[in-house]
């Protein structure tokens, strides 16, 4: 078994034999995140590591079963959340890099274009959801 922590990560990855009853090449859609979806494709290559081209969803949303709306290359603002690339383990199992390069916070800034227009729309609505939910409670406390 190894336990890899990427650095500076709060999170640790576990490889090994016998640590699941999964069949090997059963898990799809593990998600490592990168700074820099090129650079982490390159390096990958380098150590002989087949790695898809990046790509994105021009429409913002990546997870969906249809791969037929997903463009080649990574977003073209190279907006956080929006870029991946994809490959396999020596079992088969999915993985994929997905590029973050700014973090959302649960607030956005008017102005803020770091991040696709469906991210922002989906943290202002939870930002006006918590704010009415908040203000029913004052009301009802009163």
């Amino acid at each position: 078994m190894i336990q890899f922590t990427p650095p500076g990560s709060g999170c640790s990855v576990i490889f090994g034999s016998n640590l699941t009853i999964a069949a090997p090449g059963s898990v799809k859609g593990l998600h490592l995140i990168v700074s820099d979806i090129e650079a982490a494709c390159d390096d990958l290559r380098r150590r002989g590591i087949t790695v898809g081209e990046p790509f994105h969803d021009p429409g913002g949303i990546f997870h969906h079963a249809s791969v037929q709306d997903l463009a080649a290359g990574p977003n073209p603002q190279r907006k956080s959340y929006a870029s991946y690339a994809s490959f396999s383990d020596p079992d088969g199992n999915g993985w994929v890099f997905q590029e973050i390069t700014a973090r959302l916070t649960g607030h956005i800034e008017d102005g803020d274009e770091s991040f696709t227009p469906e991210l922002t729309d989906v943290v202002r609505r939870a930002e006006a959801a918590a704010r009415a939910s908040a203000g029913a409670g004052d009301r009802a406390a009163a």
